[in-house]
Parts: C-alpha cells; sequence; structure tokens
C-alpha cells in the first residue's frame, strides 16, 4: 500500500487537489494518507474533506490526521510539503509593510526580491527539517514541494541533502497555456509547447496548434491591442507584462503578469504610475487575495462540512500523476524543478532548473535543454543571481549574503540605493525575529 505524508495539509483547498487527484488511479485509491500541520483546526477541516472525498468515490483510502511531522513522514513512500512558514500574520504583512516604507512597492513578494529573501530564510530550514525526518523515516521517499520560493527551496534541499528524492511542482506551465489558449479561442489540450527555464521565469520555446507557430498570433494580436483578453484566471491580473516582455524579447513568460512585473526593473517604477495603469499592475494584490482567500474559506469550510459527499475533479497538478508514475512505472512527462546537473547546460551547475522531465519507476529524469535564447538567459542569470546568494547565505550561515542577494534584485536595485537596501534589509530581519535561523536574527541599531 502506497503512504502519502502531507506536511502542511492545513491548506485544505490544495490538499483536496492532490488526494483528490491520487483517489482517480487505480494504483493510488487505495493508499494511506498521512495528513499533518501545525493548526489542529485547519488539520480537522482537511480530514474531514479528505474522508468526505474517499465515501463519495468509494475508495479503500485511509485518512489519519496529526500535528507530529515524525509520525506522518514514518514510512511515506511520498512527501507533499504546502506550508507556509509564518503565515499571512506576521511575516506577510512585514514583507510588504517595511519595503513599502521605503518606496519600494511589489505584487505577491514570494519568490525572489526582499520578500522573496526573507520567505526563503524562514522556510529552508523547516524543508531541510522535513529532509532529515525522511531520511531517518522514508529514505527511499519522494519529496514533492510545492512551496516558494521554489527555485532557492529546491537548490537548498540539494545541498544539504544531495540524495534526497526531490521535485519542485508548480502549476504556471497548466495555467499558462489555459490563458494562451482563452486568449486565442483554442482548446487547451490541443496546443503543443516546449518550456524552460527557472521557476516562475521560464519561456515557450515551442508553441504550436496543429503544426501552427502561435506566436505570430500573440504577436499581432498584443500590437493591435486585442489581446490580452479580459484574465481568465485571475480577474484584477492581466496578463499585458508578459505581452509587453514577449514583444520585446520574443518569448512567453510561464508567470503571471503580477509576479513578473516585480521581477524585472521595466514595470515598478517610482513615479511612474503611467506604467502602473497601462500595465495594469495590481500592486500589494498578493495580501488582498490572502484576506480574500481567508473570508472566502470560512464560508466554503461551512459548506463542505454540511455537504453529504463531496465532488472529485481531477486538476492539473503533476503530483499525483508523478505518484502514479513511480509506482506503476508508466511513463509521465511533467515540468519539474531539479537540481542542474546539466540538463540546462547555458545556467550554472546546481541551480533549480524548470525543464520537461520523464517520471517513471526510475524517478524523475530531466531532458536536456541548450537552446534557450541567450536574451532569456540573460534574464534569468539575474534571478539565479539572487536565488545563489540566498542559498549560500543559509548554507554557510553568512549574514552577509542576504544583504548581497538584495543588492543584485532587478527591481530592489532599480528603486533603491545600496545604503536604502541594506537598512530596509536590515529592517526586516529584525522584524522577523525568531521566524528566521539564529545566524539571521539582527538588532537593529538604536
Amino acid at each position: 500500500m502506497t503512504k502519502l505524508a502531507f506536511i502542511g495539509a492545513g491548506s485544505t483547498i490544495f490538499m483536496k487537489n492532490i488526494v483528490g487527484d491520487m483517489l482517480h488511479f487505480e494504483a493510488l485509491k487505495d493508499a494511506e494518507i498521512s495528513l499533518m500541520d501545525i493548526d489542529p483546526v485547519r488539520l480537522d477541516e482537511s480530514r474531514m474533506v479528505a474522508e468526505k472525498m474517499i465515501s463519495t468515490l468509494g475508495t479503500g483510502a485511509t485518512v489519519t490526521a496529526t500535528t507530529d511531522r515524525a509520525r506522518a513522514l514514518d514510512g511515506a513512500d511520498f512527501v507533499v510539503t504546502a506550508f507556509q512558514i509564518g503565515g499571512y500574520r506576521p511575516s506577510t504583512v512585514i514583507d510588504f509593510d517595511i519595503p513599502r516604507q521605503y518606496g519600494l512597492r511589489q505584487t505577491i513578494a514570494d519568490t525572489l526580491g526582499v520578500g522573496g529573501i526573507m520567505r526563503g530564510l524562514r522556510t529552508v530550514p523547516h524543508l531541510w527539517a522535513v529532509a532529515e525526518d525522511m531520511a531517518r523515516l522514508c529514505p527511499d521517499a519522494t519529496l514533492l514541494q510545492y512551496v516558494n520560493p521554489m527555485a532557492i527551496n529546491t537548490w537548498a534541499l540539494a545541498e544539504r541533502f544531495p540524495h534526497l528524492k526531490q521535485a519542485g511542482l508548480c502549476h504556471s506551465v497548466q495555467n499558462t497555456v489555459e490563458e494562451i489558449a482563452h486568449d486565442l479561442d483554442l482548446p487547451a489540450h490541443e496546443i503543443r509547447y516546449r518550456v524552460a527555464g527557472v521557476n516562475h521565469v521560464a519561456f515557450f520555446l515551442r508553441l504550436e496548434h496543429e503544426g501552427r507557430d502561435l506566436y505570430p498570433a500573440l504577436r499581432d494580436g498584443y500590437r493591435s491591442g486585442r489581446l490580452p483578453k479580459p484574465p481568465l484566471l485571475m480577474p484584477r491580473c492581466w496578463n499585458k507584462v508578459r505581452y509587453e516582455v514577449m514583444d520585446h524579447l520574443g518569448h512567453f513568460c510561464t508567470e503571471s503578469s503580477e509576479h513578473l512585473a516585480e521581477y524585472v526593473p521595466w514595470f515598478i517604477k517610482d513615479g511612474r504610475e503611467d506604467l502602473l495603469e497601462e500595465f495594469r499592475i495590481p500592486l500589494d494584490e498578493y495580501p488582498l487575495r490572502c484576506v480574500e482567500q481567508a473570508k472566502g474559506w470560512a464560508e466554503q469550510a461551512k459548506s463542505l462540512k454540511a455537504a453529504a459527499g463531496i465532488d472529485v475533479k481531477k486538476s492539473h497538478e503533476f503530483a499525483a500523476e508523478m505518484m502514479n508514475a513511480i509506482v506503476t512505472d508508466t511513463p509521465y512527462v511533467a515540468y519539474a524543478n531539479l537540481p542542474n546537473r546539466g540538463q540546462m547546460p547555458q545556467l550554472p551547475l546546481g541551480a533549480a532548473v524548470e525543464t520537461p522531465t520523464l517520471v517513471d519507476a526510475n524517478g524523475c529524469q530531466p531532458t536536456t535543454v541548450n537552446d534557450i535564447p541567450p536574451q532569456l538567459i540573460a534574464l534569468m542569470r539575474s534571478q539565479v543571481n539572487v536565488q545563489e546568494l540566498v542559498v549560500r547565505a543559509l548554507v554557510d550561515e553568512n549574514v552577509d549574503h542576504i544583504y548581497h542577494a538584495a543588492y543584485m534584485d532587478p527591481h530592489t536595485a532599480a528603486e533603491l540605493d545600496l545604503r536604502q537596501i541594506r537598512s530596509l534589509v536590515t529592517d526586516l530581519l529584525a522584524a522577523h525575529g525568531d521566524m528566521l535561523p539564529a545566524f539571521a536574527r539582527v538588532r537593529k541599531a538604536a
């Protein structure tokens, strides 16, 4: 019997997607599912949802819920992580409020920039703790990691635990295909594509429908003003930033415009409100989304508790497909973030890179991609520079590299000078306090 340990199962809707997907596979429908979270209320809600899904589908899966991580991991075949260290309050609020005092504005702040740096510092030690427990309790298990900042996390895990079977997973590729299909009035399942890069800054190197290159239609549509259409997935988040970058760099990015806008130095600028308006960039989008989701979940939890059964539709997440491929030795191709062992020779070895990845009983086997245009590699390197310095800070316990990472961040450096960045980082480290590893805790000078 296959055992899944879900660490961070209080993320109920995400747990519902992954566990619900598992129940559709013959080889996984009778799995042992161990849900773990530090919040007993959210954990119990997730247990209830999982049990109702199992009842609805009539499978033989079993569910246990625990606040004990070791108990959840013991004997697991697969481990999914989906947690946010520090939560919306206090950590996300800190990551937005303090930079705003310096005039540095953000949209999501979870992947790059000072917000992504701080989230990496908070998150990686907890992922290392999971990996250490896995080495003791389930050494052959595969970790499917869904936590941001994805690239920093994946890279840091490989540095400390090089023999860990792991893959960082995201849904940006699938979501982007849906958005492109929506804009071009095409069935998403008919679009053929090839993507590579670093997480959130990967690009569609090939994009076709029935043998026809879709890039001319995207470019013509954007230049004529017909595209992008009103957004499909998130009503506040138009795709104009991605189209503008495509128009100048030649290829479409896998991550949404509100993300991409804060990874680069071109869109969020002091005194340039015209750019925000023209490209419809939703500043502070993530905090607003957190508040809305918290309110929405309270109502959703009530309806789920009252429901006799729960409709279980298959999502487009990769995790269950990969589990099934490993268990049944059925080849499946996912987009996975893995340490660069040469599969992307244009980027540094060790960096976390996202490429098509064959998954079967042998695990994750990345495809080599060596033909990324140089202008895209240059943009990816600007991301890798920051990621590497955060990883080095964590591995070497060198607080100076936290500052170095912020100095090199494209958006931060476009807005603030070196002294401002140093002061900002010091304020952030002091505000996060015990949420950070010991080496990174500082006291701001009086």
